[in-house]
């Protein structure tokens, strides 16, 4: 039974992103529309949805919506490498400078304009883009964790953790990482974000335990490695912003991350595909969970960037989760059910953990293990060698539900061993 509500819990705060469609009316929530019918999946795109009206409807001073539902910073639109002409015309149009960042480490400079007096982010996106065609506009979208922590604790004997992942460095962009936690308190940890003031989040120390952890009976990917976390959403209404999360990859490309975790979606933004493009190029690994829109949802970004490792989930029986998205995209599939993360909220607890969130980190923390800096060659030496040790699934060869295949099936995470206590 437990499991069942955890599931059903699961569905309904299903990240929102991309492609919104239509939303139910407040408070109209179709319990019958969350529920795995044949098989198949229904109801994903009104959990979606739901979790992004309500977040639209406590903080209506925040947001502005787009034509597609995406969710967007209000009134702001951010110009990439504006010229001075170009700038002098957004002003005379009554745009005003709000900010400006050089992210001199992605070779871009960024000014975020604030639309005329009620305008809406879409209304001044289009005027913008209309007086300088030859400019590069987007919105400062809003980009969400995905996946399920369950409500549940379990917790586990202390003891002198696994060190395989020291001397190895890794960085993961999420939210704040609960640094005293017994799984993490052994890592060197270099914060970011938030005016050195990140504010510990429940998705991002599960993810960081998954990535680098190590306790008794429980490691990570990359046991006790120097773990760089970026901390993009601050407890912030607007957290996950893509202005926060490019300044995020700036400083990964800054202190030579070689591999850099980001179980974040959303939808597709000249920004952020600019920033990944710069990593990429310099021999970075990207990794990110590829979302829980379901099978037939569309590409999420920034999973679907090129040269980005896109990561599906499975079960314990391996496989592949209801809710994965799926697509050519797709890299590999690790473990993202039946396992369980460090707990924000307790120093010595874990919680049971479901989605392509807490898959994302187990192949970045591999790959972190063979690859000391950032390296062109290397980088793409060290995912062909992950990938050929793949245990394949699903049809022969590389598919677009488990990718090349399914990698860190070994790893003690179940939420079924002796350290959980959990009967499922």
């Amino acid at each position: 039974m437990r499991k069942r509500i955890f599931i059903f819990s699961a569905l309904l705060s299903l990240s929102a992103s991309a492609q919104l469609p239509p939303l139910q009316l407040p408070g109209k929530v179709l319990p019958e529309t969350t529920r795995a019918v044949g098989g198949k999946l229904r109801g994903l795109a009104d959990a979606r949805a739901l979790r992004a009206q309500r977040l639209f409807d406590d903080h209506r001073t925040d947001f502005d919506r787009t034509r597609g539902g995406d969710l967007v910073v209000k009134a702001e639109v951010i110009a990439i490498d504006i010229t001075d002409a170009a700038l002098a015309k957004a002003i005379k149009a009554s745009f005003s400078v709000l900010r400006t960042r050089d992210l001199a480490e992605l070779g871009v400079k960024i000014t975020v304009l604030r639309t005329p007096d009620g305008w809406s982010a879409p209304r001044g996106l289009k005027q913008l883009r209309k007086l300088d065609p030859d400019g590069t506009y987007d919105y400062n979208h809003v980009y969400f964790h995905v996946g399920e922590v369950a409500a549940t604790t379990t917790a586990t004997t202390a003891a002198a953790p696994t060190d395989s992942g020291v001397g190895h460095r890794v960085g993961l962009i999420d939210g704040g990482v609960q640094a005293t936690h017994e799984a993490l308190r052994n890592n060197t940890i270099h914060p970011f974000g938030c005016d050195g003031n990140p504010v510990p989040s429940v998705h991002g120390t599960a993810v960081a335990s998954l990535l680098a952890g190590s306790a008794a009976d429980f490691q990570g990917a990359a046991p006790r490695a120097e773990l760089f976390a970026a901390d993009v959403f601050c407890g912030l209404p607007t957290g996950g912003a893509v202005e926060a999360v490019a300044s995020a990859l700036g400083w990964m490309v800054k202190e030579r991350v070689p591999v850099v975790n980001i179980s974040l979606v959303g939808p597709r933004n000249a920004l952020l595909e600019r920033a990944i493009g710069v990593l990429i190029a310099r021999g970075h690994l990207v990794v990110a969970a590829v979302g829980n829109d379901g099978p037939a949802a569309p590409p999420l970004y920034p999973a679907a960037y090129k040269g980005v490792i896109g990561v599906t989930a499975v079960d314990a029986g391996h496989r592949v989760l209801l809710e994965a998205c799926r697509g050519s995209h797709l890299a590999l599939a690790a473990p993202g059910a039946d396992l369980r993360a460090a707990d924000a909220t307790d120093a010595t607890g874990y919680k049971e953990v479901r989605g392509t969130s807490f898959a994302a980190p187990l192949v970045a923390g591999l790959l972190a293990r063979m690859l000391d800096t950032p390296d062109p060659v290397a980088s793409v030496n060290a995912l062909a060698s992950l990938s050929a040790n793949a245990l394949d699934l699903g049809p022969k060869g590389r598919d677009d539900i488990y990718g090349a295949g399914l990698v860190a099936a070994d790893l003690p995470l179940s939420v079924h061993s002796p350290a959980s206590g959990a009967a499922n």
